[in-house]
């Protein structure tokens, strides 16, 4: 689970900082900046129009890391409005020398950026060369050949992301940036050089730590439709159980991970104590095949996942204070009602996401799932790709309101100058 609530915090401070830099560019919308243990306010901001470059370490000793800095980067742009008139980004890794995995004109669609993200590896290497990074982006990234509004008056921006300190001068390209006009940020990963952070943010309430924290361990359970009727779209199906799988923390053992097939019975792939690592689990997944047969009993399905698939003998870890979560995905109504046992998985403290297709029943959907907001409509499989962002954030926004509900200790301000958050006020 990543540091969603300190994510939020910094997107209000951005904003209030950004309100500073480019006072006649922002709108800032209200944003009311909670206490640590109340998660029930989404802080969100909204620029009329930005060119911002996000510049990652992308170094061997940031790997560990990985999904840290690129959950941080997706759930950031995921708050923008992206646009040519609106909101542009760019995404720029670096170690001994920069790469760019797109620039500012690259898309005009989030969505298609929020695609490309999420297929981003950080690419590695051993030398770390902050200052050569910085200099490629003024000169190669927030141009007007690579989409930069400068000329126009939008506010230029650059967000780095990284580790350990530098092997070449920072001092020099970051005044070089600061002439240019151009706000940079500075957010440190883990056990960062502090001092280099101050040297490279735009100002010391621009300078922010986010860290790997503890977090509650998840039973996730996926109940696919498999029936003949989704055959010809089981491999988009497929395709997002191994994407959403990729996203856990299997290896850690913090998470565990099941799948199901349903028609008319329910069949089990694995159990949630069949893998303890993400790679095996993606290898099952990825070699999944529809089990066939019809019609759909969704209601017998959810029963065989509350009888035989959460429980402690195949793995399930309720009792040791797992957060048990079902994600269904359905591709036609059902023969049987599903709701006797969805009062039951509910009853049982099952957090249940329901993904319905078009040739679904969406009123089946809202009775199984535990919350309106918990239910999505696609008009098929192949759509799924749109939801998943929105599921991901659910899933880690969940976890932590749970953590917070139970008194658990939130470390996100870990070696954190309080002062930078007090003077938000």
């Amino acid at each position: 689970m990543r540091n969603f609530l300190l994510l939020h915090g910094i997107y209000c401070h951005f904003s209030w900082l950004f309100k500073n830099i480019f006072s006649n560019d922002i709108k800032v919308v209200k944003c009311l900046f909670v206490s640590i243990s109340d998660t029930s306010t989404i802080t969100k901001f909204q620029l009329q129009s930005a060119d911002i470059v996000f510049l990652l370490d992308g170094s061997d000793e940031m790997q560990e890391s990985e999904r840290l800095i690129l959950d941080f980067v997706r759930e950031f742009v995921n708050q923008l409005e992206i646009g040519p008139s609106k909101v542009q980004v760019a995404l720029i890794q670096y170690s001994a020398e920069p790469t760019a995995d797109f620039r500012l004109n690259t898309y005009s669609l989030k969505e298609n950026v929020m695609s490309h993200l999420s297929n981003v590896k950080l690419k590695g290497g051993f030398t770390l060369n902050t200052g050569v990074a910085l200099d490629y982006v003024k000169n190669n990234v927030l141009t007007t050949s690579s989409g930069s509004r400068a000329q126009q008056g939008v506010p230029q921006i650059l967000i780095i992301l990284r580790g350990r300190k530098s092997e070449d001068d920072v001092l020099g390209p970051v005044d070089r940036l600061r002439k240019a006009g151009i706000a940079l940020f500075s957010v440190g990963v883990n056990n960062t050089d502090t001092l280099e952070m101050e040297q490279l943010a735009h100002s010391l309430r621009a300078e922010y730590l986010i860290k790997e924290n503890s977090s509650m361990a998840r039973d996730i359970v996926f109940l696919i439709d498999g029936s003949d009727d989704v055959r010809s779209k089981f491999s988009a199906i497929r395709e997002f159980v191994a994407k959403m799988v990729d996203s856990f923390d299997l290896d850690q053992g913090k998470d565990k991970v099941a799948v199901v097939q349903y028609s008319n019975n329910a069949e089990l792939s694995f159990n949630l104590n069949t893998y303890n690592t993400r790679d095996d689990a993606l290898k099952h997944v990825t070699s999944l095949k529809p089990k066939g047969g019809r019609p759909q009993y969704i209601g017998a399905a959810l029963q065989f996942v509350r009888d035989n698939v959460f429980v402690s003998t195949a793995g399930g870890r309720h009792h040791e204070g797992a957060k048990q979560i079902l994600v269904v995905l359905a591709g036609g109504r059902s023969r049987d009602s599903p709701r006797g046992p969805a009062s039951m998985l509910k009853a049982a403290g099952v957090v249940t996401f329901a993904v319905g297709s078009r040739m679904s029943n969406s009123a089946e959907m809202q009775v199984i799932s535990s919350d309106p907001n918990y239910t999505y409509s696609i008009p098929d499989f192949v759509n799924l790709p749109r939801i998943q962002q929105s599921l991901m954030s659910h899933l880690t926004q969940m976890g932590v309101e749970e953590e917070t509900e139970q008194g658990k200790n939130l470390d996100y301000f870990n070696n954190l100058d309080k002062h930078l958050w007090l003077k938000m006020f």
